[in-house]
């Protein structure tokens, strides 16, 4: 039976940085897809911003890994010419009222080390925004845009030439662990002929399915595999010129940072994510379509910093889900490395819960991961 060094499962962003890294690091690496491409699923369905690493609680790995890949993101594409804008963004308080707010995340941002952040009041904002509405704002000059399927494919070009291969339409059919793992895992793999092969170790980085994908870990303890809740974010577009050259952000809400503006890097202004729960039990179940009943939310949130937005200029665009393992009105949940010394099986290594900031802590994920596997040798 062939027998590999590593397998990753998922290639969205968390996923292709992984595999690359373990395949530059010399491990022979197969990277397991179930769909037909790379980043269809969360990975294409974000605001594609470089977050800074404001919200996150101090001492978390959300906080430690988006700031740290901040950094190594831009060095990154700035070596690999992919596409980036340091844009930087105003966080704004809409009101007296919510002053002390923005106090309370810059003082989180400092704990957090955040380079390049700064508390403005509301005429500086101004200056820098005309048509801003706020009474104050915090500008963080190291947020930024990226051309994430740009980044992705840059990524899978650096697996496959560090001698890593991917297998598309390759769903997961079960994985069973040799001798609690100490010998690796038997895979078997659907597609267009069912492989059976063995790894040494085993990486799942399956997004919104890691939950549904642990279940096909033979000799994993259900207790351990978290309960997977699904938050919709729905975003719409604004026909016509952008008048902002800076993402815009609110005060945050529950469950996400609220409707915010962000520009892609063709210039087209977007709004959202807004936060939907859904009541369902699987990612098959997911409605993708945005709604545009929800559109007269949409207007109220935004008329609190862009008061002049006019009726009828947002559409319908795209939206994204998640990959939650905390449920709603819960504290957010940091990112969750689920190794051996949790579930006693040694080569298995199971992400959950990672959504934002994956994309921007993507290459400081790979690290951690590689750091794990070294302390295991």
């Amino acid at each position: 039976m062939d027998r590999v060094d590593c397998v990753v499962i998922g290639a969205g962003v968390v996923g292709l940085a992984i595999a690359r890294q373990l395949a530059l690091r010399g491990f022979e690496t197969i990277l397991l897809e179930r769909e037909d491409n790379f980043g269809t699923i969360t990975s294409a369905r974000n605001s594609e911003v470089i977050h800074a690493g404001i919200y996150y609680p101090k001492n978390s790995l959300k906080a430690k890994l988006c700031v740290e890949g901040n950094r190594l993101l831009y060095e990154y594409c700035r070596t690999h010419h992919v596409a980036t804008k340091s844009c930087g963004k105003l966080i704004v308080a809409t009101d007296e009222r919510q002053i002390d707010d923005l106090y309370e995340i810059l003082n989180q941002a400092m704990n957090n080390q955040v380079p390049e952040i700064k508390m403005i009041s509301g005429d500086e904002a101004r200056k820098l925004e005309l048509n801003l509405t706020c009474s104050a704002a915090i500008l963080s000059a190291s947020t930024g845009i990226i051309d994430s399927h740009g980044y992705m494919l840059s990524l899978l070009g650096g697996f496959e030439d560090a001698g890593g291969m991917i297998a598309y339409r390759s769903p997961l059919v079960s994985a069973t662990p040799l001798d609690q793992g100490k010998k690796g895992f038997e895979l078997v793999v659907a597609g267009a002929n069912e492989m059976r092969f063995q790894t040494k170790f085993l990486f799942n980085c399956a997004g919104l399915s890691a939950p549904a994908v642990s279940h096909k870990i033979e000799g994993l303890a259900k207790s351990l595999i978290p309960r997977a809740y699904f938050a919709k974010g729905n975003y719409f577009s604004l026909s016509g010129k952008c008048p902002f050259s800076r993402l815009i952000y609110p005060i945050p809400e529950p469950g996400g940072l609220g409707v915010h503006l962000t520009i892609d890097m063709g210039g087209q202004a977007k709004f959202g994510p807004d936060v939907e729960w859904l009541d369902i039990e699987s990612e098959d179940q997911i409605e993708y379509l945005v709604d545009l009943k929800r559109a007269d939310g949409f207007y109220n949130a935004i008329r609190r910093y862009w008061s002049d937005l006019k009726d009828g200029v947002l559409l319908p665009d795209y939206s994204g889900v998640r990959p939650k393992i905390v449920p709603p009105n819960s504290p957010a949940g940091d990112f969750c490395f689920d190794g051996p010394n949790q579930h006693q099986l040694r080569g298995l290594y199971n992400l959950y819960g990672f959504e934002s900031p994956g994309l921007t802590a993507s290459l400081a994920i790979a690290n951690y991961v590689d750091g794990l596997i070294q302390e295991s040798m």
